[in-house]
């Protein structure tokens, strides 16, 4: 059975991970506060992010980088700048 939280990107009660995608403290946040849903959204966003700014995961300052986007999209609602592309509007 799948477990549930109450994704604070969504703001509704959704499927929640099946484990722990992203290491320590903010994985863990991430484990317990956001669905699989939200967690779909920003994959996307974080693959066109690495693409345009053509960002190295080897590099820390890219890392960091890609984890503060991740973190204010999550839970803030922030929507990363990303050049060309335009967030489908809320109804």
């Amino acid at each position: 059975m799948p477990r549930t939280v109450h994704c604070v990107h969504l703001d509704k009660e959704a499927d929640g991970l099946d484990f722990q995608l992203y290491p320590g403290e903010l994985g863990k946040r991430i484990f317990d506060n956001i669905s699989k849903e939200a967690w779909a959204e920003w994959q996307k966003k974080q693959t066109m992010l690495i693409n345009e700014k053509k960002l190295n995961m080897m590099e820390p300052t890219d890392r960091k980088f890609l984890e503060e986007q991740m973190e204010a999209f999550l839970f803030e609602g922030k929507e990363p700048t990303i050049e060309g592309y335009v967030p489908p509007k809320k109804p």
